[in-house]
């Protein structure tokens, strides 16, 4: 991470050249005019790790700054959510003072909430024992006046947990309050407002959508919950076991009645969709009977693997959200092939950075 990039005084012109540069990469595509979604400049990352220098009595948090090519001392973080930076030096100084607490602790991680939640993660090169958990107990407590907060102890192969090891955030969405369970380790939109701007563009390019939606990389239902508004019904996938607790617990408490969730790996949803075999996973489930006229995709850097453009060329409308340009322009080199791309987005997750997410709408010619 460049820390030098982080000044507010440059995001607009930062913004700007990652505008023409997602526009320079899609050159060789008819696309329809960027909508640029932009960051605020400070304090838009909800969750954030920090390894922790030890110094005779004094320890700190520090990043590894890649212009500079050493440790840079963080004693707050321009990116961090403010409720980070709260947290950040109170935590610090209980922990200096208690040797128990801090001996061999090398890393902390912080995960925030727009609704006021955060989630403390302490990790270790030593195992923890009764006494470290008294401590934690302790820290957790006093903490607790002035956070609403949990914390969690890692070691290898320990994790004790004071009380809860997630969180549930609220986004408002076009008004409406939406709840995610977000879990510590698992997978979460880091930039909580572009997030919110996210979904709000998904809804409003399948505001129109008739029959039922297949999602596939769903996580913890982020996209699925919001987008259930739209359709008649929606089936969504999702590999990790984690994720797809939450999910189902996002379910609950957006009381929504019309989300399957289905635990499988894209790749194996295809082959079960080409009927080239048969899923434990699917029995009860009749995917006949899902009249799916658009699909919606968040794959991971890799993008789509061949299998899977094929099942997704198959629907009438494609909703692609990527964090890599260039495996999207790699898939959308088949998907342009039958479809046209309608809308077309950037989603600046990560100010300061060259990391890009855009989103594309997809109809069929």
């Amino acid at each position: 991470m460049n820390l030098a990039a982080m000044d507010p005084k440059t995001y607009d012109a930062q913004l700007e050249g990652k505008r023409i540069k997602l526009e320079h990469i899609f050159t060789d595509f008819d696309t329809p005019r960027l909508e640029i979604f932009g960051s605020e400049t400070a304090h838009y990352r909800m969750r954030c790790e920090f390894r922790i220098w030890h110094d005779g009595d004094d320890m700190y948090y520090y990043m590894f700054d890649k212009a500079l090519d050493s440790k840079v001392r963080c004693d707050q973080f321009l990116p961090a959510s403010k409720l980070i930076n709260e947290m950040m030096p109170a935590l610090i100084e209980e922990l200096k003072p208690n040797t128990t607490l801090r001996h061999r602790l090398f890393q902390i991680d912080f995960l925030s909430t727009l609704s006021g939640e955060i989630l403390v993660s302490l990790l270790y090169h030593k195992q923890l024992d009764q006494q470290w958990e008294a401590e934690a107990k302790a820290l957790k407590n006093k903490l607790a006046s002035r956070f609403k907060v949990n914390l969690i102890g890692r070691a290898r192969k320990q994790k004790l947990i004071f009380d809860k090891d997630f969180v549930v955030e609220t986004l408002s969405v076009n008004g409406n309050l939406l709840h995610y369970h977000q879990i510590e380790n698992s997978f979460t939109q880091p930039n909580g407002k572009v997030s919110v701007k996210m979904l709000e563009w998904a809804i409003d390019v399948t505001k129109n959508s008739t029959g039922d939606l297949l999602e596939l990389y769903c996580g913890n239902g982020n996209f699925s919950i919001a987008l259930a508004q739209n359709f008649d019904r929606v089936l969504a996938t999702e590999l990790a076991k984690p994720s797809v607790q939450s999910a189902q617990y996002n379910i609950e408490i957006n009381n929504i009645d019309n989300l399957q969730i289905i635990r499988m790996s894209a790749e194996d949803f295809t082959d079960a969709m080409a009927k080239k075999r048969s899923f434990r996973r699917l029995e009860g489930i009749d995917l006949d009977s899902y009249n799916c006229n658009t699909i919606f995709v968040d794959p991971p850097r890799a993008g789509l693997d061949s299998n899977t453009v094929k099942l997704v060329q198959g629907y009438e409308r494609i909703v692609y959200i990527s964090c890599n340009p260039n495996t999207l322009t790699e898939n959308l080199a088949e998907l342009t092939k039958t479809h046209n791309v309608t809308r077309f987005a950037l989603f600046d997750q990560f100010p300061y950075t060259d990391h890009m997410e855009s989103g594309v709408f997809l109809e069929r010619k």
